[in-house]
């Protein structure tokens, strides 16, 4: 089940912007990229010095909100 990013206050998306990928607002940085960096273990707090523009209060709050919708899934039994 993919996650409704419409749902998230921090990014939004349009078809002129890296072809409709879902972007941080403000800025050209698509979310798979802040996921890309942590899994490959950059730390939250030097997210802002690999995508300029992007604050770590942006990055924290992609993160909470996939967490969040994460736990909030029903649990196939």
């Amino acid at each position: 089940m993919a996650l409704d990013w419409s749902q998230c206050a921090v990014v939004t998306r349009s078809p002129e912007v890296l072809g409709g990928a879902w972007v941080l607002k403000g800025t050209r940085v698509p979310i798979a990229g802040i996921f890309s960096n942590i899994e490959s273990g950059v730390p939250i707090d030097e997210i802002p010095e690999i995508y300029e523009g992007v604050t770590v209060a942006q990055a924290r709050a992609v993160l909470h909100f996939a967490a969040q919708s994460l736990h909030d899934l029903p649990v196939a039994v």
